[in-house]
């Protein structure tokens, strides 16, 4: 009796991990909540994409409602995506761009093909400020209010769909 318990053991543990794999396999990571929500923008000294000689810091967030767009020249739905920020900053939705994991000359190449509709780009070749924001991958955008406080982080591409939702998101914390 014991050993064929022992036999089973092992089919056991399979069939539990086997299940547990599969699980996940269903989940969506871009559903996931940002650990930052509710946070201070994270502390950062970087240069600007377009003028190197100039460094910005967090402060840049404190005193208006801004949506932070990670975004880089190699990735292909920053590229669909462009035309939703070019129409939230027609909205006045003042948007700060990250350029993430890229170069200083594609990044301005990637700006001048698909259009600019960021106040500056902060310029993270590293990738240490998407590191601390908690980047999957670009493109991701934060929401920050007034005080330098992640209020909302969407996942992925912004779609034309979620041009509305993000316009009332800026309002709300605009009050």
């Amino acid at each position: 009796m014991k050993r064929r318990l022992l036999l089973l053991l092992p089919l056991l543990v399979f069939l539990g991990l086997g299940l547990f794999f599969y699980r996940g396999l269903g989940m969506d990571p871009s559903a996931r909540d940002s650990a930052l929500l509710a946070q201070k923008f994270p502390f950062f000294n970087l240069t600007t994409l377009e003028a190197p000689s100039r460094r910005v810091d967090e402060s840049l967030f404190e005193g208006e409602v801004t949506l932070v767009n990670v975004w880089g020249e190699w990735c292909p739905t920053c590229k669909q995506e462009m035309p939703q920020l070019l129409d939230l900053a027609e909205r006045g939705v003042r948007l700060v761009g990250i350029n993430y994991k890229d170069t200083q000359r594609k990044g301005l190449e990637f700006l001048e093909e698909y259009g600019n509709p960021f106040e500056l780009n902060i310029f993270d070749p590293e990738g240490g400020l998407g590191f601390e924001l908690g980047v999957y991958g670009a493109p991701e955008s934060f929401l920050v209010d007034k005080e330098g406080i992640i209020r909302y982080k969407h996942t992925g591409y912004i779609t034309p769909k979620d041009v509305e939702q993000i316009t009332q998101e800026v309002e709300k914390w605009q009050r």
